[in-house]
C-alpha cells in the first residue's frame, strides 16, 4: 500500500463512477424522486430527480478496488458489508421509487436486515479474521481486550455509523463530499501508519466512487444516491476503519455524522420529554437552512468540518 496506490484506485473508482452515474440519469429519471412532506418547502422544487444514483457508487468502488490490487479477506469483508448494506438500501429506494410505496421497507425491517449483517461481521471479526477482539484506544495508544463485548460493540459502532451516515444525505453534495473526506482520510492512515491494507484500498475506492457521483450530485443536484448510496457507504467505511483497527477514529474524522445522529436523537428526545423542539427542524442541516443559510453554505460550512476533524484525526494518530 503506498500513496501511489491511493491515486490509482481513486482514479480508477472516479472514472467508472462518473461514467456509470452519466448513464443512469436518464433511465433512474423516469422513476423520479420521492421527497420527505415533512421537510423544508424549498426542497420541494427538486421532486423529479432521479434517485437510487448510489448504484454507480457501489459499482465505481468496487472496480476501484480491483484496480488497487491488494486482495485480501480484510477488503473482501468490507466489500461484501459495502454491498449487503446497499441492497438494504436498494430495496427501501424500490418501494419508494419505483412501487410509489412512500412508506418502503419498515423501520424494523430495516434495522433487522443491519442488525444482521452488523451481528454477521462482528462476529467474524472476532473469532475468524484472526485479529481477536482487541480494540485500539487512540490518545493513550494502548490495545484493549473486549472479550465478550466486543461482537456488540462492532454491531454497534456498524449500525451506528450507517445510520449516522443515512441522515447526513439530506443536502445535495453533503454526504458525498464528507464522505470523500472521511475516506481519503483512513485510505492516508493506511499508508502513513501501515495499517490494513485492505481497508486502505477500499477506502481510496469509496472515495473515488463519491467523487465521481458528486460531478453530477452537487448543488444542483440532477441525481441523489439514495438509500442505495447511503446505507452502503456507512456501512462500507465503518467496516472498512473497524478491519484496520481505527474504528474509534470514526466518531472523530467523521463528527459530522455524530453531529447529524446527536442532533436527531436530541430533537427527538427533547420533544418526547418536554414537547419542545431543541432545533428548528432536524437532522442539523436542515436546521441551519431553516435558519437562513442558503444550501450551498451549509454543504459548504459542513465539508469544512469534516476537514477539520480528519486533519484532527491525523493530529492524533
Amino acid at each position: 500500500m503506498s500513496y501511489t496506490t491511493i491515486g490509482i484506485v481513486v482514479a480508477a473508482a472516479f472514472l467508472v463512477s462518473v461514467i456509470l452515474t452519466w448513464l443512469e440519469i436518464p433511465v433512474l429519471r423516469r422513476a423520479g424522486q420521492n421527497i420527505r412532506e415533512d421537510g423544508p418547502q424549498s426542497h420541494l422544487s427538486k421532486a423529479g430527480t432521479p434517485s437510487m444514483g448510489g448504484i454507480a457508487i457501489v459499482i465505481g468502488t468496487i472496480i476501484g478496488c480491483v484496480a488497487g490490487f491488494a486482495y485480501s479477506a480484510d477488503l473482501a469483508a468490507a466489500i461484501l458489508v459495502f454491498v449487503l448494506f446497499g441492497l438494504v438500501g436498494f430495496l427501501d429506494d424500490y418501494l419508494k421509487v419505483i412501487k410509489k410505496n412512500n412508506l418502503g421497507l419498515r423501520a424494523y425491517q430495516k434495522f433487522g436486515l443491519q442488525m444482521i449483517i452488523s451481528i454477521a461481521f462482528a462476529v467474524y471479526m472476532a473469532y475468524f479474521s484472526g485479529d481477536g477482539t482487541s480494540v485500539w484506544v487512540p490518545f493513550v495508544n494502548v490495545n484493549v481486550d473486549f472479550g465478550i463485548m466486543y461482537v456488540p460493540f462492532i454491531a454497534f459502532v456498524l449500525l451506528a455509523m450507517t445510520n449516522a451516515v443515512n441522515l447526513t444525505d439530506g443536502l445535495d453534495g453533503l454526504a458525498s463530499g464528507v464522505t470523500i473526506l472521511v475516506s481519503l482520510f483512513f485510505a492516508i492512515a493506511a499508508v502513513t501508519y501501515n495499517a490494513s491494507a485492505g481497508g486502505g484500498v477500499f477506502c481510496a475506492a469509496l472515495a473515488g466512487g463519491c467523487l465521481g457521483f458528486l460531478v453530477f450530485n452537487k448543488n444542483p443536484a440532477k441525481i441523489f444516491m439514495g438509500d442505495t448510496g447511503s446505507l452502503a457507504l456507512g456501512g462500507g467505511l465503518a467496516a472498512a476503519a473497524i478491519v484496520m483497527h481505527f474504528e474509534l477514529l470514526l466518531p472523530i474524522a467523521g463528527f459530522v455524522y455524530v453531529m447529524e445522529a446527536l442532533s436527531v436523537i436530541i430533537q427527538v428526545v427533547s420533544f418526547k420529554t418536554t414537547g419542545k423542539r431543541v432545533f428548528k427542524m432536524a437532522p442539523l442541516h436542515h436546521h441551519f437552512e431553516l435558519s437562513g443559510l442558503k444550501e450551498k453554505q451549509v454543504v459548504g460550512l459542513f465539508w469544512g468540518l469534516a476537514l477539520i476533524f480528519c486533519l484532527i484525526g491525523l493530529v492524533i494518530l
